[in-house]
């Protein structure tokens, strides 16, 4: 049994560990009690806005907006919002893409579709896209450790819009904007925010198909970001739709405080690199588990996902699912490692969260205690 347990043994993939330092004096400067349209509350908001794109080098001519929804609701804003004038082309690999499937397909019932999916652990072929078409596709996919390589498979001359989900890949990975028409997130995942709002950002091209466009179907409120033809303008200056909580939003300009002065994006990317080092330097001498990820050059920074190769239960489905589920709780029990267990759709496993509020220690000492865990494990199945 491993000596020692991580100083924090919180791997959530989402609301995700706080930053390093983080406690409840973070949020003494938050405005409660007040109305989120005072000056005040509006310009927390839009602080907020400003640090994102000064942390994330947004184009100057990109709106950026908080939303309501988590990042859910900002990707759904998006596809009901600017989908319809064109045909549309869906990349799924896991949960998540899997659900903006079921927007398309059934809620939004857009025939002109084209559905590119593949099993967890791998990606489709994402050169069937069509630059004529829009592209709605989830960078990282947290669910399944599995993200793009890159976006050359995204054409510079497109006529269609891209809808990215980032939530896992914003503030650990290279966003290419000039690829990206419409890029959402969350602020629970990488710089370990409150859930609940999510963020949005849109190209001058969304914002031009925002104009033009007038979907058939009926806009719920939380969605409308357009008033009598004209974009709702004061939405990107920290007008929100809806009652933010000015709570989380302090937490959310303490989380962006803390990625620039750690040294912004390079700094985060470095720390997401080091917790995957160590990830794959574990792996290497643990010949029962592998990555679900099949390849490397697809493999998350940031969401760990991992399968059990053991011969003993190859095509025993039931059995892995035992044993992981018997090695999840008793890290949990020896308060090692929080809220690792696979995601319910995923093959049976673990997913640490390596973010970059994820110390590189903290979760060597958590993997360590995966090994003992799965032995330990092992005999209570046998």
């Amino acid at each position: 049994m491993p000596q020692q347990t991580p100083l924090s043994a919180n791997f959530s993939s989402g609301p995700c560990k706080k930053r390093p330092g983080w406690s409840l004096m973070a949020l003494q400067e938050a405005v409660l009690g007040r109305s989120h349209r005072s000056a005040a509350g509006k310009a927390k908001l839009r602080e907020v806005i400003d640090l994102t794109r000064e942390l994330l080098a947004i184009p100057d001519d990109y709106r950026i907006a908080v939303v309501p929804g988590s990042d859910t609701g900002a990707v759904e804003m998006a596809l009901w919002n600017l989908l319809g004038p064109r045909g549309v082309d869906v990349f799924a690999w896991e949960s998540f893409g899997a659900d903006w499937v079921t927007d398309v397909a059934k809620e939004l019932e857009l025939e002109n579709r084209r559905v590119f999916d593949a099993p967890y652990g791998e990606l489709p072929d994402l050169t069937q896209a069509s630059p004529d078409r829009d592209i709605v596709f989830a960078w990282n996919g947290t669910t399944s450790g599995v993200c793009v390589p890159n976006a050359d498979w995204i054409a510079d001359d497109r006529t269609g819009l891209t809808i990215c989900d980032a939530t896992s890949a914003a503030f650990a990975m290279d966003l290419p904007w000039a690829k990206l028409d419409v890029t959402t997130w969350s602020w629970q995942k990488v710089l370990g925010g409150e859930g609940a709002h999510g963020m949005i950002v849109l190209s001058p091209r969304a914002i031009e198909r925002l104009i033009d466009h007038v979907p058939v179907w009926p806009m719920p409120k939380l969605f409308r970001m357009v008033g009598r033809g004209l974009v709702t303008e004061g939405l990107f200056a920290g007008e929100t739709i809806n009652t933010p909580s000015l709570l989380a939003v302090e937490d959310a300009i303490d989380g962006l405080r803390w990625a620039r002065d750690i040294g912004g994006l390079s700094a985060l990317k470095a720390r997401c690199q080091a917790n995957f080092d160590q990830a794959s330097d574990w792996v290497s001498r643990n010949g029962w588990c592998d990555f679900l990820a099949n390849r490397a050059e697809i493999r998350s920074k940031t969401s760990i996902c991992l399968k059990i190769i053991d011969p003993t239960f190859k095509d025993r489905r039931e059995q892995q699912e035992k044993i992981a589920g018997a090695v999840v709780a008793l890290l949990a029990e020896k308060k090692a490692a929080f809220d690792v267990g696979s995601y319910r759709t995923a093959p049976p496993g673990f997913r640490f969260w390596a973010g970059a509020t994820v110390e590189t220690p903290d979760l060597a000492l958590a993997l360590e205690w995966l090994t003992w865990a799965y032995f330990e494990s092992l005999k209570a199945v046998a």
